[in-house]
């Protein structure tokens, strides 16, 4: 056998034979083999968790942006709403509706003074009802019935220079602080 070495025997009577060489250096590569295949797993792991620590982190670095419609808006002419109407064109984008009356026109806030709900307008009976709690307001936006604490807000509404109604919700008049005398809330149009 030309593969097999000759090793000493431990008792002292001659020699015995040892494994073949090439048979230990095998059983020596599927230890390491072994080995790295967990070696190998664990690193994925770690590899994994990292990259969902670094997504989540960078998730937090660069939160979601809300695109909310600008503050200031053209409804469209004077002309193109009715007398003694509510219109609801502009109440699922901006919360806002715009009346209209003999002398004039406003735009009152479509956000319920009580909790921020999104009163209905219903035509039928002549008044704007909150469905969360019940309030409801007159078309004027004085609140009437209901745990409203305080009229609906109107909010600026003026003439551009190419003549369309201007809306600008980022100036706001409360009726009980006298603001609905100012000229901004109210456009005359007698």
């Amino acid at each position: 056998m030309a593969d097999e070495t000759k090793a000493p025997d431990k008792s002292g009577t001659g020699t015995e034979t040892a494994a073949p060489a090439g048979k230990a250096k095998k059983v020596k590569a599927e230890m390491t083999r072994r080995e790295f295949n967990w070696l190998a797993l664990a690193w994925s792991f770690f590899a994994a968790s990292a990259a969902a620590q670094l997504t989540a982190m960078g998730r937090f670095m660069f939160p979601n942006v809300l695109t909310e419609p600008p503050s200031s808006f053209k409804v469209g002419l004077p002309t193109d709403f009715a007398v003694g109407a509510v219109d609801e064109r502009f109440k699922e984008k901006f919360r806002v509706w715009v009346v209209r009356n003999e002398e004039g026109m406003y735009a009152i806030s479509a956000i319920c003074t009580h909790l921020g709900c999104t009163p209905n307008w219903l035509s039928a009976e002549n008044k704007f009802k909150c469905p969360c709690h019940g309030s409801g307001f007159y078309m004027s936006g004085i609140n009437f019935e209901g745990p409203a604490p305080r009229p609906l807000e109107r909010v600026k509404i003026a003439l551009a220079d190419d003549g369309q109604v201007l809306i600008d919700k980022g100036r706001l008049f409360k009726q009980e602080a006298g603001q609905w005398n100012d000229p901004e809330s109210f456009l005359n149009l007698s």
